[in-house]
This record gives C-alpha cells, sequence and structure tokens, in this order.
C-alpha cells in the first residue's frame, strides 16, 4: 500500500478518489441546507438525525474528517513534488500557455477552502459538539428538552455581513477549485472514453450550481434577518 503513494500515479489516485468521496459530501449537504429555505421544520428534523444517529456521528463523520485531511494533505504533496519538476519543465515549456489559471493555483483555491472549512466548523460544529456533549447529551438535547436549534443557529449566524460575504468569497473559490478538481479527477482515474465530453459538463454545472446554491442559502438568511 505504502508503494502506491510513494508513484505519482498512485498518489493522483488516491487524492481523484478521496476528491469524489468530498464531492458527494457537498452534494449531500447542500441538499440538508437548501431545506432551511425550503421547509425549516423539514431541515431541523432532518439536521437532528443527522447529528444524533449513531451511525453518522461515530462512523461516517470520522470517516468524513479523514478525508478532508486526507485531502488537502495529499494536494500540498502533490503540489510540492509538481514545484520540484516545474523548475525544468517551464524552462522548455510556456506554463501559461499550457494551462489554466485555475489549475496553476490550485494550492491556493485549495488553502483558502481549509482556512473557511475551519471557520465553518467553529461556528456550526464545534457549538452543536458543545450542546451534545458538554452541557447536553449525546440526543442532542437539554436538561429542558430543548436541544441544539439548527434552524435558528443557521439563521443567527447570517446576521453579521462580514460573515456573509466570507461565505460567498468560499463557496467562488471553491466553484473555481471544482472547476478543475472534476474534470482532474476523473482523469487520474481513467476515466476517458465516449462519456468524457458528458462528464466535463456535469462536471463545470456541479461546479457552478452547487457553490452557487450555497450562496442563495447564505443571502436568504441574511436577508431574512433584516425583516
Amino acid at each position: 500500500m505504502s508503494g502506491i503513494f510513494k508513484s505519482s500515479i498512485g498518489r493522483k489516485i488516491a487524492m481523484a478518489l478521496s476528491a469524489f468521496f468530498l464531492m458527494f459530501f457537498i452534494l449531500q449537504h447542500f441538499a440538508i441546507n437548501i431545506l432551511s429555505v425550503i421547509n425549516p421544520d423539514t431541515f431541523n428534523e432532518v439536521s437532528h438525525f443527522m447529528g444524533t444517529n449513531p451511525l453518522v456521528q461515530f462512523a461516517l463523520q470520522p470517516i468524513l474528517i479523514f478525508g478532508v485531511i486526507f485531502h488537502f494533505t495529499m494536494g500540498f504533496i502533490l503540489e510540492f513534488k509538481n514545484k520540484s519538476s516545474r523548475s525544468v519543465n517551464y524552462a522548455k515549456n510556456n506554463g501559461n500557455a499550457n494551462s489554466t489559471w485555475v489549475s496553476r493555483n490550485m494550492i491556493y483555491s485549495g488553502g483558502f477552502i481549509l482556512v473557511f472549512l475551519i471557520i465553518h466548523f467553529i461556528d456550526f460544529w464545534i457549538p452543536e459538539l458543545n450542546i451534545k456533549y458538554v452541557i447536553g447529551d449525546s440526543s442532542g438535547l437539554l436538561q429542558d428538552g430543548s436541544g441544539y436549534r439548527y434552524f435558528e443557529e443557521l439563521q443567527h449566524k447570517f446576521i453579521p455581513l462580514w460573515r456573509v460575504v466570507l461565505y460567498c468569497i468560499g463557496f467562488v473559490f471553491l466553484s473555481l477549485h471544482l472547476l478543475h478538481g472534476f474534470n482532474s479527477a476523473f482523469q487520474s482515474v481513467g476515466a476517458n472514453n465516449k462519456y468524457t465530453q458528458s462528464l466535463k459538463g456535469f462536471g463545470k454545472a456541479y461546479a457552478i450550481v452547487i457553490p452557487l446554491g450555497f450562496i442563495v442559502i447564505a443571502l436568504f438568511h441574511y436577508l431574512n434577518n433584516l425583516h
């Protein structure tokens, strides 16, 4: 297994697989969060289930955290390896002519997304853990029978304009990252066949629609708070 990660192809495949996993999570995360716009009660019910289900909390959540750490760590390793070979390659080729701005700056968009994720965890995940495991219990309830109010907390977080702007910028960077990362992941696993153009089209739609949807959610709650 260690030999796979020592090879360039092995690292790219591992990076692609972790990317697929995280893209699926982003889609699932969006599907739940858009409920806060459509039906707050359903959003609370689904969020409470995800936040208290033992399988989600003690099996899937650790896998997700590992996937995030693995993806970013592998990304930085690949960038370091690529930079060590670029000095020779760029002497022969014009790097700007052979690649897009997004592909050349994946490390920066990824770095911003990592910072954004840390802020997101501080905003939502840590307060939820505090309710469930510090001042409450694993059922998500406090002694008075109340619990972590998912919809109310979501609305509250989008009162300050600076946080809304930060989230919107974060999702713009996510879109840029996905525009290259989606197709790159499929290329890394050898998905180069008659469905390639369809995959590229789907990847571009995913990279634009999903981050845009998150921006709509943030703006919706900010504007709703103004009323």
